[in-house]
């Protein structure tokens, strides 16, 4: 089990990036957040094995239809248990 973080920029808000991010990290059994950051990014935090998150970030590559990906930058953290994978709404 380990932790990342992925930061998806581009325009990624406003195309059910969150949604359709929680139910790909549902189907790969991967745990976490998804959550809009002030500066139109979209952040993720992710804990699985190293299997289930390559296949999330090369998801999140590409993304929802509407979305236009333009970089991703992904980094390992400290370990973090969550119970599922949530939307973060502020």
């Amino acid at each position: 089990m380990q932790t990342i973080s992925i930061t998806i920029s581009g325009k990624v808000q406003g195309v059910f990036f969150r949604q359709n991010t929680k139910e790909k990290a549902i189907s790969l059994g991967i745990t976490g957040l998804v959550k809009n950051l002030p500066g139109g990014n979209v952040y993720i935090i992710a804990s699985g094995s190293t299997a289930q998150l390559k296949a999330l970030v090369d998801w999140c590559r590409q993304g929802p239809p509407r979305a236009n990906v333009t970089n991703i930058v992904t980094q390992e953290i400290a370990l973090q248990e969550f119970n599922d994978f949530s939307i973060e709404r502020h």
